[in-house]
């Protein structure tokens, strides 16, 4: 646990859990993993038994105890939907966060499919926790506050299209305050806007419970159930109901860091504003942009990524020169938009 943290969108981390397994591309080089091995086998460690899975229930009330309102990354040491972390625990830990409201937490995950599962619509949210509740006072926390719970924001890791596609649509099919992607470690170009529609409402037919984008009707255009309308959160105090309410991209760093093309994060930024939605630039990661556009590299330390941009094959140049000197500026200027959640 640390109370502060240098992770640019939050202030602090809860890990109530540690350790995690791979499932995708953008696991490769897990930062995580890294600094948790390198303790295996060292008696009396908090990390002796390195990244597996760990619950932590020490740390379950921790948050009770800080004064000051903070925006809180979950688990940023695991996932919390993970397969080995027990429903009944998963269930302590939304309990916690239903009893302190001041702090805003931030869950991210790859595990979409469970975290649709368990936490549920926004119809049907919160009751598959309530079942799994392990006691009274996790399930009296639980009963008693609004669902989805007003200070719980839910994100997916977005590193190319592939995952895009998969993730997205049970991340918008779940209940939350606010819904993020985390796009880090971008490794491909993705494409938005099939759930980020620039300028349109979003509505929910809570009969076939799908949603389409424009304005409202009066009988859902897929099923045909007349006036049963849920429009979407926000999550971004904007009245465009746009399902995702937040976008943070960024490269990647550490050994094996791959480039990632200004292209990518551009685009993704252009998507964002178009849709009215907040985009934070994280980070250039190990790479950064010469600001060339090139065929051949011109010296030592650079290497081209991205499809070519022109008829002549150029790519755009990136040069190896570590996190701390490639920065976080995007065309200029640094992009720290959060969002505000709707009510």
């Amino acid at each position: 646990m640390a109370e502060t943290s240098k992770i640019e969108w939050t202030d602090a981390t809860w890990n109530v859990v540690t350790g995690c397994e791979k499932v995708s591309p953008g696991c490769d080089n897990c930062y995580a993993e890294t600094f948790a091995e390198r303790w295996r086998g060292i008696p009396g460690h908090h990390f002796e038994t390195g990244f597996d899975v760990t619950l932590r229930p020490e740390r379950l009330d921790l948050p009770l105890k800080w004064r000051k309102p903070k925006r809180v990354f979950v688990n940023s040491m695991s996932d919390l939907f993970h397969k080995d972390i027990p429903d009944s625990y998963i269930a302590q830990v939304f309990a916690t966060m239903a009893r302190t409201p001041q702090h805003t937490y931030q869950i991210l995950t790859k595990r979409h499919g469970r975290m649709r599962s368990l936490v549920g619509s926004l119809i049907d949210g919160g009751q598959s926790l309530l079942e799994a509740a392990p006691d009274e006072q996790t399930a009296e926390a639980l009963y008693g506050t609004v669902w989805p719970l007003p200070n719980v924001w839910l994100g997916v890791s977005v590193e190319d299209q592939k995952r895009a596609d998969l993730r997205i649509p049970a991340l918008v099919d779940t209940g939350a305050a606010v819904r993020f992607l985390s796009c880090e470690p971008l490794l491909g170009p993705v494409d938005l806007t099939a759930w980020m529609p620039a300028g349109h409402a979003s509505w929910r037919c809570q009969g076939c419970r799908r949603f389409y984008s424009g304005p409202l009707q009066p009988n859902c255009p897929d099923c045909g159930s007349e006036g049963l309308w849920t429009g979407s959160h926000t999550g971004n105090g904007r009245p465009n109901g746009q399902p995702i309410g937040w976008v943070i991209a960024g490269g990647e760093s550490g050994r094996g860091a791959r480039p990632m093309s200004p292209d990518w994060a551009r685009d993704l930024r252009n998507q964002a504003q178009a849709a009215g939605v907040p985009y934070l630039f994280k980070q250039w990661g190990e790479y950064q942009p010469t600001g060339y556009m090139a065929i051949g590299a011109r010296q030592k330390g650079c290497v081209f990524v991205g499809d070519p941009i022109d008829d002549l094959g150029h790519r755009w140049e990136m040069r190896r020169v570590g996190k701390g000197k490639a920065g976080r500026e995007l065309d200029g200027r640094t992009w720290d938009e959060f969002p505000t959640a709707a009510a």
